[in-house]
């Protein structure tokens, strides 16, 4: 008997029959909570079920899904028996968003290219014809003088014209062909970009009697995350200080968070929840090695585990932008929540965010902070004066360290960085260089000389430190400068000259605060003796 057979490709479309032969549903993603490094994803269906067991395929799936982190519940006493998560390969968008923009650009660069192409092989027929019929014309013995030049000035006519069409048609080849390399180059760099497909899911449902049931599923992705930012404006030295709070958010799941409702977290599910455990720290003598090469032997020691956690990337600069009514209320929509570990920014109104991997820039909080003013000097290492906000009290703001753009007297004076790591009582913000305060720091020569006593060199050192303020109004400068310190009893730092300077022995600083009232001059001085063997060298000793 001869066996029935069947064809890869009718086996691949049975195959294919039978995945989608269940009902599909797009689910609709309601809430997307944004940590450092990933995201949580709730989305939502209604399904109607048949009694006993029913199966769907749910689409609008993120890739990469954490299978570990997905939830599906149902209502109406319907039973989730199995959920497995699958990538639509099939899908027709293939592409990310931004190279599918490169790829729709190809094609129709490619299209017109043809066009213009057609366009240079017509006047190239065109040129041919004419210079037959001027050779014809050039063997025609009957024709008159007038005759001949009236046809040659046509000829000519025509001749520059379609010459002069086909310089320009073949300029504009050129100039496609230029454009095109280029966005093949850049559709190859998008290509091998981690772009992320969307998925689906395969749910198997049981319910005891046909119904209706609303489900909530519930996933972690790994490619998105937000990184904050913050524009702060100060419009003079009398008023506060406008913080805006912003969150540069990216995604690349695979799918598009269509107005969804966004909570941004301060937690990260990638660095782990297992606190390390610390084992024996044992020591053992080192032997080098012997002059054949071979080593010795060496005590081993157990090493000391920090535990298996990963830290997640989310560093991503923002391009800050002006600000309207709508934005400055912002206040109105975001409700903050740091009752646990973490702190949530929740968001009520609804944002989209495309899955293309790029950054996207949300208000998050605006603050008013009371703000005190100075202007700060560190002539050694630079020779302007810069004005700088003081705030107090900015523990309750919720800061991550992140990128700051400073705008003063509404005009941007550049970025700087809040660094809440490394903050104290105080937060200080730089606002930018003032150049009506001029400061100067010269060394006295007068002063400075170098003897040698016994076995010993003493250099002397002097400094003055001269400042003006060419403003019209009176102002409060703290300039700060440095004695050296030594860690080595061969150097003896003699003779300190601090001034009126506050002075910490421990670290060498020395700080000024002076008033300057408008046009006014003053001048600091101090200086220092460095003791050391006659024959040595001391380096940094200016």
């Amino acid at each position: 008997m001869i066996q029935p057979r069947i064809s890869f490709t009718a086996a691949f479309l049975l195959f294919a029959g039978a995945l989608y032969a269940q009902p599909q549903q797009k689910l609709n993603i309601e809430q997307a909570t944004v940590f450092l490094s990933g995201a949580e994803l709730v989305s939502t269906a209604k399904l109607t079920m048949a009694k006993g067991e029913n199966e769907f395929i749910l689409t609008n799936v993120a890739g990469d899904v954490n299978a570990q982190s997905l939830t599906v519940n149902a209502t109406n006493g319907v039973v989730v028996e199995s959920a497995t998560f699958q990538n639509n390969y099939l899908a027709t968008e293939v592409f990310s968003p931004k190279a599918q923009g490169i790829k729709d650009s190809i094609v129709l660069i490619t299209e017109a290219k043809e066009v213009v192409t057609n366009k240079i092989k017509v006047l190239n027929q065109q040129l041919a014809i004419i210079t037959a019929n001027q050779k014809v014309g050039g063997d025609h013995s009957g024709l008159s003088v007038a005759e001949l030049t009236k046809m040659l000035d046509l000829v000519n006519s025509k001749m520059e014209s379609y010459l002069n069409q086909r310089s320009g048609e073949e300029a504009r080849l050129k100039k496609m062909d230029e454009r095109l390399v280029k966005l093949n180059k850049q559709l190859d760099e998008e290509q091998k970009k981690d772009y992320q497909p969307g998925g689906q899911l395969l749910v198997k449902f049981y319910a005891k009697e046909a119904t209706t049931t609303s489900i909530t599923i519930d996933y972690i992705v790994p490619h998105a995350g937000w990184t904050p930012t913050y524009d702060i404006f100060a419009d003079d030295v009398n008023g506060p200080v406008r913080l805006f709070y912003k969150a540069n958010i990216y995604q690349n799941s695979g799918v598009k968070w269509n107005n969804v409702r966004l909570s941004l977290s301060t937690g990260n599910p990638n660095e782990g929840v297992q606190a390390p455990v610390m084992s024996p720290w044992y020591l053992a003598f080192y032997y080098p090695e012997t002059r054949y090469g071979l080593s010795n032997n060496i005590a081993q020691a157990p090493m000391m585990q920090k535990g298996n956690n990963t830290r997640g990337i989310g560093d991503m600069m923002g391009v800050s932008s002006g600000y309207s009514d709508n934005e400055t209320s912002m206040n109105e929509h975001v409700s903050v929540d740091n009752s646990g570990i973490n702190t949530s920014f929740d968001i009520d109104l609804p944002y989209t965010i495309p899955s293309d991997g790029q950054q996207h820039l949300v208000a998050v909080k605006k603050h008013e902070l009371p703000a005190t003013y100075r202007y700060y000097a560190v002539p050694k290492l630079d020779k302007d004066a810069f004005l700088q906000a003081q705030i107090t009290n900015w523990e309750d703001l919720n800061l991550l360290p992140g990128q700051t753009n400073i705008f003063y007297e509404g005009t941007f004076v550049g970025q700087g960085m809040i660094d809440v790591r490394n903050l104290k009582d105080t937060m200080t913000i730089s606002l930018g260089r003032d150049k009506k305060i001029v400061v100067k720091r010269v060394r006295d020569t007068k002063l400075r000389s170098v003897k040698t006593i016994g076995t010993n060199v003493r250099e002397t050192f002097a400094y003055t430190i001269s400042v003006r303020n060419t403003r019209k109004e009176n102002i409060n400068l703290t300039i700060q400068d440095q004695q050296p310190v030594t860690n080595d009893k061969d150097i003896v730092i003699e003779d300190i000259d601090t001034g009126t300077a506050e002075y910490n022995e421990t670290t060498g600083m020395m700080k000024w605060v002076m008033p300057l009232n408008a046009n006014e001059t003053k001048t600091v001085s101090f200086g220092y003796t460095i003791k050391y063997p006659k024959g040595k060298t001391v380096a940094n000793m200016k």
